[in-house]
């Protein structure tokens, strides 16, 4: 079971060329939580997410992930943080087994849970294809597997929903319940509001970059 962690930022920005992706957003979460991040296309959801994952760094502001500083502790955050991304940064060459047997490695997580986590995701039946085969979809699932594997504090997930079909669906919802049950604290953008809403204890809205709403996932505005 994961051990919680909490997340605070504090007046975070992040700026790209003239125009500003963060501009002072600034909230807590509670270790353990389930914040849905929500907002249209370009409000900054992404840009939250690979700031406190360390993946960019702010222009101002702070951000701590369970007690870290992200910019001059950002090796111990990423002991801690999984992250999901628009891209899925797998090896096209290697099979579904194999990338994640190259994930362990470099995580130092065992290799012998690789089997049961494609047969979780659905792709058993897969494993030792190239993922150069897969869909869009598949490779969503592929990169699902890897957040379980390594057994995160904190899951960053971005568009969880995006390339998968209706069963897909169910396997994020799955997930995150998994991830919440474990003690994890997940954030998760999405533009799946009511579906998400359900899993979600709070929901962050965002636009242009600031925070414009913050309340229970189920009253978020549509």
């Amino acid at each position: 079971m994961a051990l919680s962690a909490g997340i605070e930022a504090q007046n975070l920005a992040r700026r790209y060329g003239r125009r500003w992706a963060l501009a002072d957003v600034s909230f807590s979460l509670p270790g353990g939580a389930v914040l849905m991040l929500a907002g249209p296309n370009g409000s900054g959801k992404t840009t939250l997410l690979r700031t406190l994952a360390t993946a960019v760094r702010p222009d101002g502001g702070s951000a701590r992930v369970g007690g870290f500083d992200v910019v001059r502790e950002r090796e111990d955050v990423r002991k801690l943080v999984a992250l999901l991304s628009h891209a899925s940064y797998l090896y096209d060459s290697l099979t579904a087994r194999e990338n994640l047997a190259i994930a362990a490695d470099h995580l130092g997580c065992s290799r012998s849970g690789i089997a049961a986590l494609l047969d979780r995701v659905g792709l058993g039946r897969r494993a030792d294809d190239a993922v150069a085969t897969f869909s869009a979809g598949m490779r969503k699932r592929l990169s699902f597997a890897r957040v379980l594997l390594q057994e995160p504090r904190v899951a960053l997930l971005d568009e969880p929903y995006g390339q998968l079909d209706p069963e897909g669906f169910v396997l994020v919802d799955n997930v995150v319940r998994e991830l919440k049950s474990a003690g994890t604290t997940v954030i998760f953008a999405t533009h799946q509001l009511a579906r998400a809403a359900v899993l979600a204890d709070d929901a962050l809205l965002l636009e242009a970059g600031r925070v414009v709403w913050r309340g229970k996932a189920a009253e978020v505005p549509g």
